[in-house]
């Protein structure tokens, strides 16, 4: 890991600075909203349009890579970013943030896809899973950096969004300046939403619900924080406490993943998660226990997200891995948009509780899902499971898709048939691109 950190540290200081970036202005926006009194479900829907500007970048930037290169549009995209970051200050209106925060998600999605592209042509054969592994560990860490940041200002004036457009900007530098040339990019084939449904339903299922919950707890917690009249301290150190769940609890739990049907692992965690989030709402607990709960919580989040991903992974040939996560992806950004929609409208029915109602209905349904699915699909060997990654809901198809190729390289893929299953096979998966050499990029 040590030398792969040494190689790519150009890359990574680049992630870090970006993900910095991203995670203050998320957290910042539901704080400046309570102060400047916008009501819970109009920010729902500033929180909303950031993950359909991701999504549609997900789709868009890929094709912009192609058309103008990778400099290009790493350049065009950031300088995006910055402006976004700065003007968000200058017009504090719902509407008008919800334009920014699409833009601002369309652009981060590119940027991520690019820099990620860079990363993964300057990786070899043996050092790919490393360098995988450190950039997902960077994503976690830069985020829990800009929860503290927060602390350093007041989030009703302008240095707070100061602070991440620089850092943003800044983090351009080494990227651009990294001696790795960027790697050319083509199509792939696609594959039709109705294969992907058969080959694992409850992958499909699964990560639609769980887009709901990341969107809700990573788009909302700063919303719903401040409804509860919670202090910005008090805020950031919750926020900071799910990613950090999020990401101590990946290993142990992927190491339990590839050890047992992945299922009931599924099942477990969900019904955990959902026994959490009842508790807090019967016990409504102060900020320390609200830390413990914010880091269980994220602890299922993210795990769950990557063991759906590696369950659909045992399911398909190595060579289908690239078009089946831009289609996975694609779902977890349709569940993704609705997340924080719904919770700002439970918010403003039920109150402050609605932000824990929506995620305990969506891991709830998630567990009766994978328990019913156990009934209709006979697991396959732990033997033949290919290796659990490493994967938080925000990464892109790129490093998702080599993440289980990765994890798929060294196990022999099953392909058993789902009997109970009907799709249309051509209702069609948005197009995802690779390298020459067979590598998914966006």
């Amino acid at each position: 890991m040590a030398s792969v950190v040494r190689s790519t540290w150009p890359l990574l200081l680049g992630i870090l600075l970006l993900m910095v970036g991203n995670g203050m202005q998320g957290t910042l926006l539901g704080i400046r909203g309570g102060i400047e009194g916008i009501p819970t479900f109009q920010m729902s829907v500033v929180m909303s349009a950031y993950f359909g500007g991701f999504l549609l970048g997900s789709l868009a930037a890929p094709r912009m890579i192609q058309t103008v290169g990778h400099v290009r549009v790493f350049a065009a995209l950031g300088s995006l970013i910055s402006a976004v970051l700065v003007l968000y200050a200058t017009a504090p209106d719902w509407i008008v943030w919800s334009v920014l925060r699409f833009i601002i998600g369309f652009s981060f999605c590119g940027v991520y896809i690019t820099a990620e592209s860079w990363l993964n042509a300057g990786a070899t054969n043996e050092t790919r899973g490393q360098a995988l592994s450190a950039y997902m560990i960077v994503q976690m860490a830069g985020i829990i950096i800009a929860q503290f940041l927060l602390n350093t200002g007041d989030p009703a004036g302008f240095l707070l969004f100061i602070i991440p457009s620089v850092l943003v900007s800044l983090s351009f530098t080494p990227i651009l300046l990294s001696a790795q040339p960027a790697p050319a990019f083509s199509t792939i084939k696609r594959m039709s939403f109705g294969r992907l449904y058969r080959a694992s339903p409850l992958g499909c299922i699964g990560v639609f619900l769980m887009g709901g919950v990341f969107s809700a707890l990573f788009g909302m917690s700063s919303v719903w924080g401040a409804s509860t009249g919670m202090t910005v301290r008090d805020i950031s150190v919750f926020v900071a406490a799910i990613y950090i769940g999020g990401l101590m609890l990946q290993f142990p739990i992927g190491w339990l993943s590839d050890r047992m049907d992945r299922r009931k692992l599924i099942l477990g965690l969900s019904v955990f998660g959902s026994v959490v989030i009842a508790a807090t709402i019967a016990l409504q607990p102060n900020i320390w226990w609200l830390m413990i709960v914010g880091a269980l919580i994220g602890g299922v989040a993210n795990p769950v997200y990557a063991l759906l991903l590696a369950y659909t992974n045992d399911y398909l040939d190595q060579s289908d891995m690239a078009a089946a996560s831009a289609g996975l992806l694609f779902i977890n950004g349709l569940g993704s948009m609705t997340g924080p929609l719904i919770t700002g409208w439970l918010m403003g029915l039920i109150g402050p509780d609605g932000f824990w109602v929506y995620m305990g209905i969506l891991l709830a349904a998630l567990a009766i899902y994978a328990g019913w699915r156990m009934t209709r699909r006979a697991s396959i060997s732990v033997e033949d499971q290919g290796s659990y990654a490493v994967i938080t809901p925000s990464a892109t198809t790129l490093a998702v898709s080599e993440a289980l190729d990765e994890a798929q390289s060294d196990s022999v893929a099953s392909d058993p048939a789902d009997e109970d299953l009907d799709a249309d096979p051509h209702d069609d998966i948005p197009q995802a691109v690779e390298n020459p050499d067979g590598r998914s990029a966006g």
